[in-house]
């Protein structure tokens, strides 16, 4: 057995490696972590992390009717609250557990806190990441460590890197520091909670938390139930890749048999076994939101806002359009984090939010072989605010019509109905493709 590792303990397809404290299935279960254990896990890391703002926005709060507090982990030093989690978990382990570095998994997040806490602790550390891993998360891991840590590239997702990193651990005794199940990644992740309750000078109604693995959610609910029991914990997943949602709904941990990869910050096939298991008893429901909506949010608050996340730092402001009736004229605080985002994905969030506002149409138009059937096409069937913004079309001499690929945008979601029916007026209509995505992924 490699220098520094003691045992392995089983967590479904994720395995909890913990070294220093070998827990029981039943310990894990029943653990919780203490409001005077989240405070001294702020004591030790508050010269590292940032107290980052608890601040009232004023476009979301008119828009929903509500006092909406944005709590801006954006802004912390890695743009994430990742930095809590992994610098608590680092900085508690012994010289003999370090001897041959540390190791992880991360879509990008998790990634740059411990990057970070390896080149101020001033140690070595192998860090996993997909493939797909937007380059600027990569970029600024790389930054973050410097010449203590090496990127190490496998698989498409989350899980495949997840199991590259434990064998890497397995093989080398690298000390595994896991993204969120881990207790001491879960105590670093519920000072968040700490700072809110220290920094709002009111009852707090509502809290809503974004879910991957769960740490967050976690150790934020943990402290906040124990804190202020009537204030309603809400996490949010993303439509796509709904774990803790799922192993709620049935009871049990559940792993996901695929996930949609978009919201990379919180794309896992399988919530922490720990995770979910406080989560159960702390959190008074989980939402999913689509992530063409998270799009939607993205935009408006660059636009309104400026400010600047990825998709998983919109998760919770994008839950607010699906709990309008129950937060009116309520507090309601929502951890933004995540700010990591690549100018790179912008034009596919553009299109992904007005495929959601019913602003863009794509659809296969039969246009009659002739002359002056496209001319026809553009006066008689879109309206002078309509646009064109994607066409394919290939004439083939043998046939007496031919389709096209059409994208069309609209100035308004209202006009729609009136496209539709002056494109089958015309005999033009033969298949609309947002509503068929297999065919949609394929054509567009």
């Amino acid at each position: 057995m490699p220098a520094g590792q003691m045992r392995a303990i089983s967590c479904g397809t994720m395995p909890f490696f913990n070294r220093t404290n070998p827990t029981t299935m039943l310990d894990l279960m029943t653990w919780r972590p203490s409001v005077e254990i989240i405070n001294e896990t702020y004591n030790r890391i508050k010269d590292v992390v940032l107290h980052t703002p608890l601040m009232r926005n004023l476009n979301a709060s008119n828009e929903h009717k509500a006092n909406i507090y944005l709590k801006r982990e954006d802004l912390q030093v890695v743009r994430s609250y990742k930095l809590r989690g992994a610098y608590n978990k680092i900085s508690t382990l012994e010289a003999s557990q370090l001897q041959n570095g540390v190791v992880c998994a991360s879509a990008g997040n998790h990634a740059q806190g411990v990057a970070f806490s390896c080149k101020s602790l001033a140690i070595k550390g192998r860090i996993y990441m997909p493939i797909t891993t937007p380059k600027q998360k990569i970029n600024q891991v790389k930054m973050f460590g410097g010449e203590f840590v090496e990127v190490v590239l496998k698989g498409d997702t989350f899980d495949d890197a997840y199991t590259e990193a434990l064998e890497d651990s397995q093989s080398t005794g690298a000390y595994f520091i896991h993204p969120f199940n881990d207790e001491k990644v879960i105590e670093g992740q519920g000072t968040v909670a700490k700072e809110i309750m220290d920094d709002a000078n009111f009852d707090i109604d509502y809290l809503l938390v974004p879910i991957g693995g769960g740490g967050l959610a976690a150790g934020v609910s943990a402290y906040i139930k124990h804190l202020s029991p009537n204030t309603k914990i809400i996490g949010v997943e993303p439509e796509g890749a709904a774990s803790m949602k799922a192993s709620l709904e049935n009871g049990e941990n559940r792993t996901l048999a695929s996930i949609s990869k978009f919201v990379d910050g919180a794309a896992v096939k399988r919530a922490g076994d720990i995770t979910f298991e406080i989560c159960k008893s702390t959190l008074d429901k989980v939402i999913t939101v689509p992530e063409n909506k998270i799009c939607s949010t993205i935009l408006k608050l660059y636009n309104q806002d400026a400010i600047v996340v990825e998709p998983a730092g919109a998760l919770t402001l994008s839950a607010l359009d699906f709990l309008e009736d129950e937060i009116k004229d309520k507090n309601v605080v929502c951890v933004v984090s995540g700010s990591n985002n690549d100018i790179t994905r912008m034009e596919e969030i553009k299109e992904r939010s007005m495929l959601y506002e019913g602003l863009l149409h794509y659809f296969v138009v039969s246009f009659p072989q002739r002359a002056g059937a496209l001319r026809e096409f553009l006066t008689d069937v879109l309206s002078p605010s309509d646009d064109i913004v994607h066409f394919e079309y290939s004439k083939k001499n043998a046939r007496s019509s031919g389709p096209a690929v059409v994208g069309i945008e609209l100035k308004s979601s209202d006009d729609f109905e009136g496209l539709v029916h002056r494109m089958k007026e015309g005999g033009f209509f033969t298949e609309y493709l947002n509503d068929n995505p297999e065919l949609f992924q394929y054509m567009v």
